[in-house]
């Protein structure tokens, strides 16, 4: 009989090494407690040397880094912009905050990121875009060389939320350096973190520049203060940036410890009707933040979502996130939901969205039968179709193995009773 866990088995927490308190403290006995000081001359320093780009700007959130994105890649009132669907809100909202407006990309099963193929029919559908903004979800990159290949055919600009996929590469090139403007985060549960942070990363010294001025309330060169444009209280406390600066030895343990973690679920799933998140194995090293799974179709039991709560009906052989979820709850386990779909917030629902067929609204019958159907009768709606069948399991890099087995013990007994 599995007994519930005496300490809590968390999704991801922050992970704590010892250097962090002494580079806090440093900031704290020079007295360099605000914006400015060594902690974040360091930070930037070593973010461009691990990811390859030239400029980093340390900043008060991944949030801010990519408002400052969307800015610097001259979003107006009313321009439309392409953005990653299966995402959260945070890669998405920063458009909003400059006047423009969403349109969202379906994903792709190989990756569970933004669908080239829907990208180049959103292009078809609305020419006059010059800014898309592609996330890689869960720490996996998404398909970067196509993606690519059609923003450069449109004379489009790419934004790249690197904010959950620090340390992963593709083709031997790390996440943060692929687009026109790029953003990381360090938020409580990345996969190294400040607490709170993030950083724009960019290889023009002007746009660093730029920014610097922006996240400074936009402050003049003169001996009072004196403002010209719009600014942003977005720079990054010296004190933060002592943590981030005694978590940047250990990325690399981090990175390797969630591999761990999701080899050992991939193997411990064998033999039932559920798959681990895919990448690219090819072209591309996740960094392996979150370890999720899909259910297959076929094994699903029968699972209704509202906009807060879920019901299912159990079924012998078969399971559901929800069932799975409620079940690792019970035993003291955090797991959570794929992300949902933007394009199925309420926030966002009258926004356009584009699948790799060109479609997009048909939302009553979509919300109905669990996705917009293409012409093979397969789910067209791809976003739609994993947050239904897909969930994140506990991927905290201090769980350990006897714990991370009766958790695969319970996802096993969940397909069994």
């Amino acid at each position: 009989m599995i007994k519930p866990f005496e300490k809590k088995v968390w999704l991801s927490t922050p992970t704590m090494h010892g250097e962090e308190i002494k580079y806090m403290k440093e900031a704290y006995e020079t007295n360099w407690m605000s914006t400015v000081g060594k902690n974040i001359d360091e930070v930037e320093r070593l973010a461009c040397e691990k990811i390859g780009c030239k400029y980093a700007v340390a900043l008060s959130a991944g949030t801010a880094a990519l408002h400052l994105a969307v800015k610097l890649a001259g979003v107006k009132q009313g321009d439309k912009v392409f953005c990653s669907d299966m995402t959260f809100c945070a890669t998405v909202n920063p458009v909003t905050y400059e006047g423009g407006i969403p349109v969202f990309i379906d994903t792709e099963y190989d990756t569970w990121n933004m669908d080239p193929v829907a990208l180049e029919k959103a292009f078809e559908l609305y020419p006059d875009v010059k800014v898309v903004v592609t996330a890689h979800l869960y720490g996996t990159p998404g398909k970067i060389d196509e993606i690519r290949e059609v923003c450069k055919k449109y004379g489009a600009v790419i934004i790249e939320d690197a904010a959950e996929s620090l340390g992963a590469t593709y083709k031997g090139k790390q996440t943060g350096d692929f687009g026109d403007f790029n953003a990381i985060s360090f938020n409580g549960n990345k996969i190294i973190t400040g607490s709170s942070g993030g950083m724009l990363l960019t290889n023009s010294k002007e746009d660093a520049e730029k920014v610097r001025k922006w996240s400074t309330q936009a402050r003049e060169n003169a001996p009072w203060y004196q403002h010209e444009e719009t600014g942003y209280n977005y720079r990054m406390s010296n004190v933060i940036a002592g943590v981030i600066r005694g978590q940047f030895p250990y990325l690399e343990e981090h990175i390797a410890q969630k591999k761990a973690i999701y080899e050992r679920y991939k193997e411990g799933f064998k033999g039932l009707p559920i798959k681990m998140n895919p990448f690219d194995e090819v072209n591309s090293v996740p960094n392996f933040w979150l370890s999720c799974a899909i259910i297959d179709e076929d094994a699903m039991c029968k699972q209704v979502r509202g906009e807060d709560e879920a019901i299912y009906i159990s079924e012998k052989g078969k399971s559901c996130p929800t069932e799975i979820l409620e079940t690792l709850a019970k035993y003291n386990a955090e797991g959570r939901p794929i992300w949902k779909p933007m394009h199925m917030q309420p926030i966002y629902r009258m926004n356009g969205f584009v699948t790799r067929e060109g479609n997009g609204r048909a939302k009553t019958n979509a919300y109905i039968s669990g996705g917009i159907l293409g012409k093979d009768g397969k789910p067209l709606d791809i976003g739609m179709n994993i947050f239904k069948r897909g969930l994140c399991l506990p991927s905290d890099n201090k769980m350990t193995k006897e714990e991370q087995d009766i958790v695969i013990e319970i996802i096993r007994k969940c397909f069994e009773e």
